[in-house]
């Protein structure tokens, strides 16, 4: 890339030939150097240090909810509709109160500590200077000074060390008491109101799938503070261009849900309210692993009840939380229609919406790294990078959705058996195939571009975007899947993710808003 250090030139020495390139031509940032989107220059280890662990992570939660609808799936198709509808709904209402948060806690985080490094070190050269790793513990303590008292004592030094060490960072603070606030409002929402939404959501009274529907729900809603909590320390950690650890907790959690599941829903027999329980031991885990490494890197609670920086969440959150409630109507509304269609194309549908979310979370650790690294970027002004990490990201995410919409073709039809016997759903699955295929390209770019406008701190054309393109898409959902079907609705979601990435290319094709420096 034009900005990116290669051939011994560091980002700096080439930065005027980035900007002269990309002056007046602002769509020359989407093909800038693209035979050189896979060099492992210094861009390129930071994008793959935060995208790969952030995929990773994302990637786990996906897999722990095909796990637990290809053991729902043995029980039988209307549980495993029913079951489809409750975590559609959980995860839209999780989506509406935590997305805003954690978007702009990354990029906020990111923010604060890229302007606090020029403080970090001169604390870091100070008298105050440690390292407190463990050989210096035992150096401490002295041969002679073998008493209980020094050892206390040297223990407190270390203890004290460790504080000194710890960042100040408000927005953690308010972060946190945001993200439990929400999780008990939506317990409560899912708890009182399970039966009217999974109403709205297709489910019938007389529905063979509300009873299976409710009890998943409702013991699944009891888990929210926690996914709620989790997810906001899990942007945190982005802003601080940390994915390792939300991964490490993640795949432990995970990994107990998976074990869990059938000892709940088959040893004790607990059926689909088995699947609820051990999800739900799991998300309160993952909150404590990430809630005690926190503490090790950032003081939790602020020194003064004024640094909370509610207005500012608040003012950037709406924003947001706009844009995810227009995306989120459109999905649901799909989900919606195809559980109108019956249990078995909705059982299907289930399946495949799973596999095309868990597949396309792949590009949001490419979107996490665009975002961390952008918000740097501009808080700093350094346009040349930031430049440089636009062009990369969406190159590579072109890469990546091409990579999927192969791996895809290949395997989802031999592994769809994996999820279900019914002749009846598979046959669904395989309709829906091409479509879930041909999209990951698509997918990939307007996950990435959501990154990219997020750590431009673009939240208004965000917002405003996404309403256009929903009012759009839910016109197209409802007439194509009442003429079409079940191949409506995958035609519509098509149309969806397409004017989305349209979008994120007009805002920087066009160099307005934050992108206006393109212009020269």
């Amino acid at each position: 890339m034009g900005a990116v250090c290669f051939r011994g030139e560091s980002l700096l020495d080439r930065s005027a030939d980035a900007m002269d390139g990309c002056e007046h031509r602002p769509f020359n940032v989407f093909f800038r150097d693209a035979r050189l989107a896979f060099r492992w220059d210094e861009l390129g280890q930071e994008i793959m240090g935060i995208a790969l662990p952030g995929a990773l992570a994302l990637m786990a939660d996906p897999v722990a909810s095909l796990v637990d609808t290809a053991f729902i799936g043995h029980i039988g198709p209307v549980e495993l509709a029913a079951v489809g509808v409750s975590i559609a709904v959980f995860n839209q209402v999780s989506r509406i109160a935590i997305f805003p948060l954690v978007s702009v806690t990354t990029s906020f985080v990111a923010e604060e500590d890229a302007t606090s490094v020029g403080r970090e070190k001169v604390e870091i050269n100070g008298e105050n200077e440690h390292n407190v790793s463990d050989s210096e513990m035992v150096e401490l303590i002295s041969p002679k000074e073998t008493s209980a008292s020094a050892i206390k004592s040297s223990f407190e030094t270390y203890s004290s060390e460790v504080e000194q060490k710890r960042k100040n960072i408000p927005s953690v603070s308010t972060a946190l008491v945001l993200g439990g606030v929400l999780g008990l409002l939506e317990t409560l929402l899912l708890v009182f109101c399970a039966r009217p939404i999974l109403g709205y959501m297709g489910v019938k009274p007389d529905s063979a799938m509300l009873k299976p529907a409710l009890q998943y729900l409702v013991l699944r809603s009891l888990g929210a503070p926690a996914v709620l909590l989790s997810l906001a320390m899990q942007g945190v950690f982005r802003g601080l261009k940390d994915t390792k650890t939300p991964l490490y907790a993640t795949v432990a959690g995970d990994a107990t849900n998976i074990v869990l599941d059938p000892i709940f829903m088959f040893v004790f027999q607990y059926g689909v309210r088995g699947a609820a329980i051990a999800h739900v031991i799991s998300q309160y885990f993952i909150a404590a692993i990430l809630l005690w490494r926190l503490r090790l890197h950032v003081d939790l609670l602020p020194a003064d009840m004024k640094h909370l920086q509610f207005g500012r969440f608040l003012k950037k959150g709406f924003l947001l939380l706009a844009r995810v409630i227009a995306a989120t109507c459109c999905v649901t509304l799909c989900a919606s229609m195809a559980a109108r269609l019956g249990a078995t194309p909705m059982a299907a549908f289930q399946i495949c919406l799973q596999i095309w979310l868990a597949s396309s979370l792949l590009a949001d650790g490419l979107a996490f790294a665009g975002q961390a690294i952008l918000a740097s970027a501009f808080a700093r002004k350094d346009y040349s990078k930031t430049t440089a990490t636009a062009s990369r990201v969406l190159q590579l995410a072109l890469v990546l959705g091409l990579l999927l919409s192969i791996l895809l073709g290949f395997g989802l039809r031999i592994g769809s058996r994996l999820f279900t016997d019914d002749q009846g759903v598979l046959n669904h699955i395989y309709i829906a195939i091409p479509f879930v295929c041909i999209t990951q390209p698509i997918n990939a770019l307007a996950f990435v571009f959501d990154g990219i406008n997020y750590g431009a701190s673009d939240f208004g054309y965000a917002a405003y975007s996404m309403v256009l393109v929903a009012i759009v898409s839910i016109i197209c959902i409802v007439t194509l899947a009442s003429s079409k079907g079940f191949i409506g609705i995958w035609i519509a979601l098509a149309i969806y993710m397409s004017l989305r990435m349209f979008a994120g290319f007009w805002r920087i094709g066009t160099a307005r808003g934050p992108w206006a420096f393109l212009r020269g």
